[in-house]
């Protein structure tokens, strides 16, 4: 009988010390499971943004075939032609007067979105701001080639303005439609526009 006492404590001890050395294994894993995902997470993070820009791009090629359905082949040179000229030099009268062309015959023209916002990056005063309003208001689908949509773009230079002429609540309500409803927007470097929030708020 005291032998049987005896096994039973020593298997109950022996299975304690069983537990213990378990627990501190699940413990080391566990703490190198965190350390992997840590250093795993950029590199997850830099393949989800190069996913976003492909189908942001694939979103902008979709809207350029867009313009071809309503469009001739003229047409659609006679405009290219005209952004090209306006693109030599953003701050000149004679991109001005391209873009205002644009505008006029072809209003709702991809290239011309994409117009209207580069001449408001090259703007200053209140006319940047008048040209970035109608870039979002009027041009906000339209996309350049390499993924950036106009309208979310012009939001984020038009917040920016904003902070820097110290209107932080109509740069904040910028700032927020584009975390809420442009989140997988980016630049043309192909950075999400959410990550420029970052240094700005």
């Amino acid at each position: 009988m005291k032998k049987s006492l005896f096994l039973v404590f020593a298997l109950a001890a022996t299975l304690h010390a069983d537990e213990g050395v378990l627990l501190q294994r699940i413990i080391a894993l566990e703490k190198r499971v965190a350390e992997l995902e840590t250093k795993l997470a950029p590199v997850l993070e830099e393949q989800r943004v190069k996913a976003v820009v492909a189908e942001q791009k694939a979103m902008a090629h979709e809207r350029m075939l867009l313009d071809a359905e309503f469009l001739t082949r003229t047409d659609l040179n006679l405009i290219e032609k005209t952004y090209q000229t306006a693109n030599q030099n953003w701050k000149t009268e004679e991109a001005k007067k391209a873009v205002a062309f644009l505008a006029a015959r072809f209003p709702t023209a991809n290239r011309t979105g994409c117009a209207v916002l580069a001449l408001a990056q090259a703007a200053e005063g209140d006319e940047q701001i008048q040209l970035l309003q109608r870039a979002i208001e009027k041009h906000n689908g339209c996309f350049y080639i390499t993924g950036v949509q106009v309208g979310a773009y012009a939001r984020l230079y038009l917040g920016m303005r904003y902070k820097k002429d110290g209107n932080n609540e109509a740069a904040e309500k910028l700032f927020e439609e584009i975390r809420t409803n442009f989140r997988d927007a980016v630049d043309h470097k192909g950075q999400l526009l959410t990550v420029h929030l970052e240094g700005l708020e």
